[in-house]
């Protein structure tokens, strides 16, 4: 096969890198999604065929990892994709804006006609996919960043972003080893019990994730205890500027550390109780949160916001957000009900 055009698309803040083929012919081999990114991802695939459309998901890849989506023969007239991050990552990436809006559902689903959503289902933007053709006649999509990482170098960027957010310093997250990177990963793994050759299990991005969603002697941790989803939004104060970040996912049950990097000067936090449409659940006539004072400017899709100040002018809403005192080590809250 000769030399094909590369293009990008923006999907979930994650940019697949591509390869331009002349249309979709019936291929007799599988589609496989491969991630090149420094994200744990989940994605979901559409296909549509003679004018019916079907999504499914989730399909969890690891950074440097491929998974099967699809077997057998494919005779679709498109291929499209949604992807995101796992809720470890926070705010980043940002939410992709696809050419197609279909339907999925909050866990793993199948659905048959997936441009008219039902009840439990919710629309997300999907992007048109052209997969190269291997030898074999198998199909490939790579998922990468702006960085253009190989799959070593996106294991180690993915094991150093987890490590940051798990309280371990190792930034830069450029998928570069170092003496930093090494002494982090070391800490880590000796917090956990675990050998160095632990960094070579199929089970090293669940073991990290865990460790990111387990309460902290560090740093700031959020704990659900409630029956519900909980979103919560965290925001710093570098004595220059504040930044608000979110929305962070905390399944019932769950714990979560935010990602704040270096050594703000204050931490505020911000979380409420949502149902399956994301909507705000309110308990004898009040909406369900847990907040405080400090107004701060949020908006209902995942934002970072460094500039604070005359949020409604700007389209944005004006959020209580509550101090939190890190002075005598990490600080964990939880989130129950009233």
């Amino acid at each position: 096969m000769g030399t094909l055009t590369k293009l990008r698309t923006i999907v979930a803040g994650l940019v697949p890198v591509i390869t331009l083929l002349a249309g979709i012919a019936p291929a007799r081999g599988d589609l496989k999604l491969c991630n090149r990114m420094s994200y744990v991802i989940e994605a979901a695939i559409g296909i549509d065929e003679k004018s019916a459309t079907a999504t499914r998901g989730w399909f969890r890849i690891d950074p440097s990892a491929c998974r099967v989506v699809l077997q057998g023969t494919l005779t679709a007239d498109r291929i499209l994709l949604n992807a995101r991050a796992l809720p470890v990552y926070g705010a980043s990436p940002l939410p992709q804006n696809g050419s197609d809006t279909l339907c999925v559902a909050a866990d793993n689903f199948v659905i048959a006609a997936a441009r008219q959503c039902r009840p439990g289902q919710t629309p997300a933007q999907f992007t048109q996919i052209n997969p190269t053709r291997n030898d074999d006649g198998s199909l490939v999509a790579y998922l990468a960043e702006d960085s253009d990482y190989d799959d070593d170098q996106a294991k180690l960027a993915g094991i150093q972003r987890l490590l940051v957010i798990a309280g371990f310093d190792a930034s830069p997250i450029d998928g570069v080893d170092g003496p930093k990177t090494q002494a982090a990963l070391s800490a880590f793994l000796k917090s956990r019990s675990l050998s160095a050759d632990f960094v070579q299990s199929p089970s090293l991005f669940t073991t990290m994730v865990e460790a990111v969603q387990a309460p902290s002697s560090t740093g700031l941790t959020w704990c659900n205890d409630t029956p519900h989803k909980v979103m919560a939004a965290v925001a710093t104060d570098d004595g220059k500027a504040v930044t608000s970040r979110g929305w962070y996912r905390i399944e019932p049950g769950k714990c979560l550390h935010p990602d704040v990097t270096g050594q703000p000067k204050r931490i505020f936090s911000f979380a409420e109780a949502v149902d399956a449409e994301n909507r705000t659940i309110r308990f004898k006539d009040k909406p369900l949160n847990w907040g405080g004072e400090t107004q701060l400017c949020t908006r209902e899709s995942k934002f970072e916001i460094t500039e604070q100040g005359d949020c409604g002018t700007r389209g944005l809403a004006a959020t209580g957000f509550a101090t939190v005192d890190l002075s005598n080590g990490g600080k964990t809250l939880r989130f129950a009900m009233p």
